[in-house]
Order: C-alpha cells, then sequence, then structure tokens
C-alpha cells in the first residue's frame, strides 16, 4: 500500500488534534507516515503510533525554531524524496498552508487547500471542499505530481489505530533561503482556558446583538459550560467588543465545529462563509427574519440576554 506523508503539528511534543485527524484521512488512502520537526519531535511518536503512523520521520535541528518556514519546506521535500508518497497532508493552519503551497512549487504538483474529506480515488486522492461560502461543495483531485491537500480541523474523527510508529531520522539538507527570515522574538499567547478556536469541537459566537464588550461574558458564559471557544462576528470585533483572534468569517477564522452556536449575529455573508461547514448550527437571535436562520439546524427566536443566560443555567444544573 503506498505511503501517505502526514505533517505533524506539536508543540514541543505534544500533538495537536487536527494530526490526529489526518491520520485518519490518512489511512484511507495509504500507510501514514508522520514528519515532526523540531524540539520534541521524537517525544510525538508514541501517540502518532497510537492513531495509525506505521513510522515516524524526526529531525530536530534548530533551524526549524529559528528560521520561518522554509526549513521545514525543506524536510518535507526531503521526505517526499525518501518516501515518493501519494499524497502530502497538512492542517489548514496560515502555517502549514504556507508550508505546503511552497512544498507545491517545489516537487511541480498541485495542491488543494481546506478541503473537509479526503477518499481514495482510481487516479488518487479525492478531496472534498467547500465553495462560494459555502454554498457548494466540490470534489477534486490533483492531477500532476504528489498531491499535496491541507485539511480544515474537525473534519474527521480522531480514531486509534495502533501501528508500528517506528522512528526514523529524516536527513535534511536546508537550502540557502532556509536562513532568510530569522525569529527574533516571541510572545507568549495569553491562555483562557478555552480551547483553540479553529480546533473546537463547539464554537459559541456573539454579534451586533451582545451590544457591548461588557455583555460578551454572557457568551463566554456559555461557552464555559460547554467547554467550548468563543467567537465572535466582524461586527463586535469592529466595535472593538472582542479581539480580532477570535473573529469568525471571511476576513477572519473559519471554524468547522461540530456544534456551532450563533447568538445575535445576523447572518451575514462575511460571517456565513466562515462557520457554514459547522456540523449543527444553532441561532438566537430576535429578529425572526434574520439571514442566520435560513442556514440553522435550529433557530431560536428570543432575546439572547433571556436566552443564554437559561440555557447556560441548563447546561450547568445538568453537568452537575
Amino acid at each position: 500500500m503506498a505511503e501517505v506523508l502526514v505533517f505533524v503539528d506539536h508543540v514541543d511534543g505534544a500533538v495537536r488534534k487536527p494530526t490526529l485527524e489526518l491520520l485518519t484521512l490518512a489511512r484511507r488512502i495509504g500507510e501514514p507516515v508522520a514528519v515532526a520537526l523540531g524540539n520534541g519531535a521524537s517525544d510525538t511518536a508514541a501517540v502518532l503510533a497510537e492513531h495509525g503512523a506505521v513510522r515516524v520521520l524526526t529531525a530536530e535541528a534548530a533551524e526549524f525554531a529559528d528560521y520561518l518556514v522554509v526549513p521545514k519546506v525543506d524536510a518535507l521535500q526531503a521526505a517526499c524524496d525518501a518516501v515518493s508518497p501519494a499524497a502530502v497532508l497538512l492542517p489548514s493552519s496560515a502555517e502549514a498552508k504556507e508550508i505546503a503551497a511552497r512544498l507545491a512549487v517545489r516537487i511541480g504538483s498541485g495542491i488543494i487547500t481546506d478541503a473537509v474529506d479526503l477518499e481514495a480515488g482510481d487516479q488518487g486522492p479525492v478531496a472534498t471542499q467547500s465553495a462560494f461560502a459555502a454554498s457548494y461543495t466540490t470534489k477534486s483531485r490533483v492531477s500532476k505530481g504528489i498531491p499535496v491537500v491541507t485539511v480544515k480541523p474537525n473534519s474527521a474523527p480522531v480514531e486509534q489505530a495502533p501501528a508500528a510508529g517506528a522512528v526514523e531520522t529524516l536527513t535534511v539538507s536546508f537550502s540557502e533561503q532556509a536562513t532568510g527570515t530569522k525569529v527574533v522574538s516571541r510572545t507568549p499567547r495569553e491562555s483562557t482556558g478555552r480551547p483553540e478556536l479553529t480546533e473546537a469541537a463547539i464554537v459559541v459566537s456573539g454579534g451586533r446583538g451582545v451590544n457591548g464588550a461588557e455583555n460578551f461574558h454572557i457568551i463566554e458564559a456559555l461557552a464555559d459550560s460547554l467547554g467550548a471557544a468563543v467567537g465572535a462576528s466582524r461586527a463586535a470585533v469592529d466595535a472593538g467588543w472582542y479581539p480580532h483572534t477570535n473573529q469568525v468569517g471571511q476576513t477572519g477564522k473559519s471554524v468547522s465545529p461540530q456544534l456551532y452556536i450563533a447568538s445575535g449575529i445576523s447572518g451575514a455573508i462575511q460571517h456565513r462563509a466562515g462557520m457554514q461547514t459547522s456540523k449543527t448550527i444553532v441561532a438566537i437571535n430576535k429578529d425572526a427574519e434574520a439571514p442566520i436562520f435560513d442556514l440553522v439546524d435550529y433557530g431560536v427566536v428570543g432575546d439572547l440576554f433571556n436566552v443564554v443566560p437559561q440555557l447556560t443555567d441548563e447546561i450547568t444544573a445538568r453537568k452537575g
């Protein structure tokens, strides 16, 4: 069976959930071979093996942390040369999509970004994408070279499938461009204790209807009762009520959780483009004619200041 390279997204050896989802997809089209780079790369092997990686290629050179993107492209190119894979899978993060694009140019291959599903095909892997703000679903495949595919988080379940996970050292020769852009400082992101927005299984978002930064605690309380991430519409962000890092939409982040709860959000196309692939969508809005209700699985016509606290109390009571 052909091998499929999976780029490992990890932090000092702690593997992030989108990588485990990629391993599930990789097993549909071949045998997963994980590529872990940077500090703690070898510490990822046990988790990767539990989720189906037959081999784990590791490289821990300082260049991966000291310089931007290109060293990782060099490493993936070396992995392609060593493995001759049927495909290369990466998560659809900002960094990984840049790595994917550069790799595709390097190896003369086509690229598919933001896939939401992947399946085997007679002429290579077939990817499913959402197009035109998720108004259409398309299926496509790469017709030249090794398919390079980035996949949105929450597009596949995390499944345990124990495999050998044999650890092998990947030899990487860094190009002249690898040291072109140096990282001179880092500032740790302040932790909220909530899941990362793009990876969360549940997202609770607030919009213009929240009517002020001082009221976002209502949205946060519901999110915390569900163990969810907090999102915001562009209107709320532009008004300064919530950070831009939490914006969901065409000019913000795209999310695809199992459950998306939109509170006080009208449902403009800009916002829908960032959340329309969510598996189940619930809207709370006092305007029965709001466009968001054309999209949802469940809708509540009511004042969010009454509905959301009651929902939070009911969830807390059931959990207690």
